[in-house]
């Protein structure tokens, strides 16, 4: 199945398979990001986050559904890699600001 999913979201999925700075290209200056019980703010913190997580973890996300709700995009993912409670399917709820995101928060 194909899904649509509005560009910045798109543009996100795309970059989180090589990260760096075209990943922290897909935030607005002052994004928020929420995961694992914590908030990193801005772009560089937020640049900072994906290096960890990246270095630390190896991982393919295969988005699998897409809703509107409110203000929010949701995006369902499956994730597969080596941390602990892999596999495993997170929520990603982003909002948009123009064509970045402005906040995104990943739960399961």
């Amino acid at each position: 199945m194909t899904m649509t999913m509005p560009g910045p979201i798109a543009k996100y999925f795309a970059a989180d398979r090589t990260g760096g700075e075209a990943f922290a290209d897909c935030f607005a200056e002052t994004a928020i990001v929420r995961d694992e019980g914590q908030v990193h703010e801005g772009r560089a913190a937020i640049l900072r986050w994906k290096s960890g997580a990246s270095a630390k973890y190896s991982y393919t996300s295969e988005p699998f559904a897409i809703e509107q709700d409110g203000e929010k995009t949701i995006v369902l993912s499956h994730l597969t890699g080596n941390f602990p409670g892999s596999p495993i399917d997170l929520r990603y709820a982003f909002t948009l600001e123009g064509d970045r995101i402005a906040r995104l928060e990943i739960g399961s």
